[in-house]
């Protein structure tokens, strides 16, 4: 117990995380009647808000977003099981990917074609798949929430000085209120992370199931400490330019999923267009130039500086890495004549359709 307190002591240093000069006495809710600073105890809201979002999600799914899919002609068809052959799936229990000598020995082992192995592998592999539908509503959802999430923190911001001059993150800085708009644009942003983080394991499963799962916990982490160091004007920036792209990247696989291809082509076109405009200008260029090169000007440094300019340019990285994703999958798809391909978590979603249909094709 004594080791906890040490290090929790040592991790909460004064000295680490706030300005020369400032206590954390100083920058408590009850500190100040004139300033309404964070209040650290209210990190605890977004999780019971995150489950109210999910209510919200089922209900959005179920009562509009599955009929409106349905109208489109998307069917909530269950993909044919595959027979039940018990060595093949003892084999499938220990790899799901087979090599094609594996194929011929089990072929030989059963007195079955490669073909047949192939196609029950092929079967086996999408019996749990998700259907179109479950997927067009789970795009529909994170689509709603993204262009809610944009336009609500458009709203709050637009008033407010920091966003038309973003020296102003830093004016009195860290004695600065917080609105209740932003307290509420903070608090939902928070929930709908910590809600992603629960629906993961039962959403549509993807590659990167735990690199995501990673990326939502390292973003609450980094909201909760720019919300307690009183950051959180910066932060706001931060959500806003991020939601924008996210938007357009929704909508397109929704137009996939519904079967209209050239409109999902045409959204793909805008979201690489403000993507680039969004990740790699806006990002690098407005706010990461502002707490990298502007903000010491304006204030005395500190540790924390440096582990938010961190995590900040970490994700500027993971930006120029995924943009190269994109421009790949653009350029590919300008030479196919539509899109055949996504990005980041989601990668899986047309390729392994793709794939499923050109194996059908061999088959056939």
């Amino acid at each position: 117990m004594d080791y906890y307190r040490t290090f929790i002591q040592h991790f909460w240093s004064e000295h680490i995380w706030l300005p020369p000069n400032t206590t954390w006495a100083d920058i408590a809710p009850e500190a100040s009647k004139e300033i309404n600073h964070t209040n650290p105890r209210h990190l605890i809201y977004p999780i019971p808000i995150a489950f109210v979002l999910l209510l919200v999600r089922y209900l959005l799914e179920k009562y509009w977003f599955t009929p409106v899919g349905k109208s489109l002609g998307i069917k909530h068809c269950r993909p044919k099981k595959a027979p039940a052959i018990p060595a093949l799936e003892n084999a499938y229990a220990t790899s799901k990917k087979w090599k094609h000598k594996q194929i011929q020995g089990l072929a030989k082992q059963l007195d079955m074609s490669e073909r047949q192995v192939e196609r029950w592998l092929r079967l086996r592999k999408g019996q749990n798949k998700p259907s179109t539908l479950t997927k067009f509503c789970e795009n529909a959802w994170r689509c709603s929430y993204y262009l809610f999430s944009f336009i609500f923190g458009v709203r709050i911001l637009w008033d407010k000085p920091w966003l038309w001059n973003i020296n102003e993150c830093w004016t009195d800085f860290p004695h600065q209120s917080v609105t209740s708009d932003i307290w509420w644009y903070y608090m939902i942003s928070m929930s709908f992370y910590w809600s992603l983080c629960v629906s993961q394991f039962f959403d549509v499963k993807r590659k990167d199931f735990w690199q995501m799962f990673v990326h939502h916990i390292a973003t609450i982490v980094l909201m909760c400490l720019s919300w307690i160091v009183n950051v959180f004007r910066v932060g706001s920036l931060v959500l806003v330019v991020h939601d924008a792209a996210d938007i357009l990247l929704e909508a397109a696989k929704m137009a996939k999923y519904s079967g209209y291809q050239k409109v999902c082509d045409f959204i793909f076109a805008v979201f690489t267009v403000v993507w680039i405009i969004t990740r790699i200008g806006i990002f690098p260029f407005w706010i990461l130039k502002n707490t990298c090169i502007d903000a010491p000007k304006i204030v005395p440094m500190f540790p924390a500086y440096y582990i938010f300019n961190g995590l900040l340019i970490l994700l500027l990285v993971l930006h120029i890495f995924w943009t190269y994703l994109i421009i790949k999958i653009a350029y590919r798809s300008v030479n196919a004549g539509q899109m055949e391909g996504d990005i980041r978590s989601s990668s899986d979603d047309f390729s392994e359709d793709s794939n499923e249909n050109n194996e059908k094709k061999k088959e056939n």
